[in-house]
């Protein structure tokens, strides 16, 4: 019998991707574990995003990692500081900032086929050396920047939101936000009541649902999970088995769909009473087909005295203001940029090479793919943790993170104990799942007409469009048929 081997493995980013994994390689006894994060802290999005008003929208006792409940959240829906205090909190609980390496941007990452060995670069210069390599990177750490004419030569600041200036000042200001997501809902909202004047450029409305987003959860609720470890961890179950009525919401044309697509158009016609705003406000495009974006203070904020909604085209940036396609100049002191991030990134820009010298950059030209949102072929020994069609608008990511990290934790056991030493999937077994895929993607919500960041270059869905049980089967025990077993030739 061979002797068992310690595989060597390098996680890229510390996320929520990124944590999940260490946590499961921990526990499944991996030592020789490395995590690169080229933030200052852990976290991610969560770390990038410091804009006034950020707040996650699902719900706290959802947004959490199964294996690391917490009882005490503050609110319903959590803060970034609170998520960023979690984040730091369960890094610090289960001993992994052992492994953790702040500060460390990945650069390169090349694969050798004679040793089925992959060597990692840094920004710093160093060279890492890896049986294994997780890319963990997540979707939204890319700022997007609109390309916007003049924009270089305004006067003021300019910022994006997830590059957010703690000493920016905007109370008693002129300020402008540009975008029309969740961000620039939020931003709009908590910048509103002290800003002299607000002007939200947003050229595609969106669809907001109503909630009570400053909600504190109830203490007697907080009570009882403290006390019992047993019931927080069948509220957490509860929880997962609530978000399933979310994912038929958007996966099937149901009664469901309809209710929350009603309930979407009552909350803009209630709290916008005057007709010309309200008709600016209403999207082209059925309610959930885009991210969904809730709130329970934007319609009240844009309808106030210094507020103003502008949805013409932005033409130009000049020294001091926006100028739209129309011809008016709108002058502000303060640009925000609510623009999102370039989201099927993934972990481009870095430069990964794979087997017989492949590029990913090329292997993703018409836009990214993966065998079950973890494995590339080309790639031996490389996984994603929410890599493609990941269910950002579905299921709990947490969740879909730790089903994922268990099953690449498997090959890395069938691995340890000498059964291969690469393993590639195919790319008929990677063809099969992308038609599976688009073949599922036909009746939902996601499909019915809109343009979204969900969408790659190529006018793909890059979403999970299975429930969670499916998940579940998929990423429960690795199909060996689907790969290719590398024996080294001694």
């Amino acid at each position: 019998m061979p002797v068992p081997r310690e595989p060597r493995i390098v996680i890229i980013g510390a996320g929520v991707a990124g944590i999940s994994a260490a946590y499961v390689f921990q526990q499944s006894g991996f030592t020789d574990v490395t995590i690169c994060e080229k933030g200052t802290d852990v976290g991610g999005v969560w770390h990038w995003n410091r804009y006034p008003g950020l707040t996650c929208d699902v719900p706290s006792q959802i947004y959490q990692f199964g294996f690391a409940p917490r009882a005490d959240w503050p609110h319903v829906w959590a803060g970034g500081e609170d998520i960023r205090a979690y984040h730091r909190d369960v890094v610090r609980r289960f001993g992994l900032e052992r492994w953790l390496r702040l500060g460390t941007e990945v650069t390169d990452a090349v694969y050798d086929d004679e040793s089925a060995a992959w060597t990692l670069s840094t920004a710093a210069g160093e060279t890492l050396h890896a049986d294994f390599v997780v890319c963990a990177t997540g979707v939204l750490h890319h700022p997007y920047i609109p390309d916007i004419e003049g924009l270089e030569s305004f006067a003021g600041p300019v910022v994006h939101t997830a590059r957010w200036d703690d000493g920016l000042r905007t109370s008693g200001r002129r300020v402008g936000v540009v975008g029309s997501g969740s961000t620039g809902v939020q931003v709009v909202s908590a910048l509103q009541p002290q800003a002299s004047r607000v002007l939200h450029f947003a050229r595609s409305p969106q669809w907001i649902l109503w909630a009570p987003m400053g909600a504190r959860q109830p203490a007697p609720l907080t009570a009882l999970l403290r006390r019992s470890p047993e019931l927080q961890e069948k509220f957490y179950a509860a929880a997962l088995w609530a978000s399933g009525i979310l994912a038929d919401v958007v996966l099937r044309p149901t009664w469901r769909r309809r209710v929350v697509q009603a309930y979407a158009r009552w909350s803009l016609r209630v709290q916008v009473r005057d007709r010309r705003l309200r008709q600016q406000l209403t999207p082209d495009y059925e309610p959930l087909c885009k991210r969904q974006v809730v709130s329970g203070t934007y319609y009240r904020a844009i309808t106030a005295p210094n507020a103003r909604l502008v949805t013409g085209p932005i033409a130009e940036v000049t020294p001091t203001g926006i100028r739209t396609g129309d011809g008016s100049h709108h002058e502000v002191d303060v640009i925000v940029l609510a623009t999102g991030f370039r989201t099927h990134d993934y972990m481009r820009p870095m430069r990964i090479t794979g087997r017989g010298g492949r590029r990913l950059e090329d292997v993703w030209a018409d836009g990214p793919r993966a065998y079950r949102m973890t494995a590339i072929p080309g790639f031996p020994n490389l996984f994603t943790v929410l890599g493609p069609n990941s269910p950002t608008g579905s299921i709990s990511l947490q969740h879909s993170a730790e089903l994922s990290s268990r099953y690449i934790a498997q090959w890395i056991e069938q691995w340890k104990r000498g059964r291969f030493d690469a393993a590639e999937v195919t790319e008929r077994a990677t063809e099969e799942f992308s038609r599976a895929v688009a073949q599922a993607m036909g009746p939902t919500v996601w499909n019915t007409g809109c343009t979204s960041w969900y969408q790659t270059a190529g006018g793909e869905i890059d979403l999970w469009p299975f429930d969670r049980g499916q998940m579940e089967r998929m990423l429960g025990e690795p199909d060996v048929g689907d790969f290719e077993m590398i024996r080294l030739t001694s």
